[in-house]
């Protein structure tokens, strides 16, 4: 339904939005710390959205790409078959067109969202591995759902990995959707990127 679509890209949209200091903070605060002003940010940017989009989607761009790890998180989506035998070249473009997919597809669904409540569950732990998960719930007017963020502790702080909302995990939902077009297109991967859209075919 509409409303499940709105909550898996509202969690997404969590990647838009933490800071880039986030090697000085555990993972929760570093998920935790913009989550709670995300619906506020979204929607005063509403009608910049309709009177600009392009520099609505340069907004959001400026603020998510450093944080995420957008080199693990395409060589994760093109498996490990289809990144071997890709090209650096290939590898580089999907990554920009990956990003760039993402967020024309979902720049208007963030435009239009509502208030929301999202509560970020504190673990008591004091010290963290390398990769972590932090955990949410996102309240609706009428619902609960369950957000995971998986992050992973670099030289650059921590960065977001995967998410798994309601039980609906982006990644394995994207590699599945690069395995389905590199078989339509006989392991193209030219025509792969050229045919790629990142809807993750989230149910409405």
């Amino acid at each position: 339904m509409k409303r499940m679509k709105k909550v898996f890209i509202l969690a997404f949209s969590i990647l838009f939005l933490v800071p880039a200091n986030s090697g000085e903070i555990n993972p929760e605060t570093f998920i935790d710390s913009n989550a709670q002003s995300m619906v506020q940010v979204i929607v005063n940017n509403q009608d910049l959205f309709e009177s600009d989009p392009d520099l609505f989607k340069k907004k959001i761009k400026d603020i998510f790409e450093p944080m995420v790890d957008f080199r693990r998180v395409s060589a994760s989506v093109m498996g490990k078959e289809n990144y071997l035998k890709s090209s650096a070249e290939q590898r580089s473009e999907f990554i920009e067109v990956f990003k760039n997919s993402l967020l024309d597809t979902y720049a208007s669904t963030l435009a239009q969202w509502g208030d929301q409540k999202i509560v970020t569950n504190f673990s008591n732990k004091t010290t963290y591995e390398k990769i972590e998960d932090v955990n949410q719930d996102l309240l609706t007017e009428s619902n609960s759902y369950p957000i995971t963020y998986k992050v992973r502790k670099s030289g650059e702080g921590w960065k977001i990995i995967n998410i798994i909302v309601n039980g609906v995990n982006l990644g394995l939902t994207f590699r599945n959707q690069f395995k389905a077009l590199a078989e339509e297109f006989d392991g193209d991967i030219d025509k792969v990127i050229l045919n790629w859209t990142s809807d993750a075919n989230i149910p409405e």
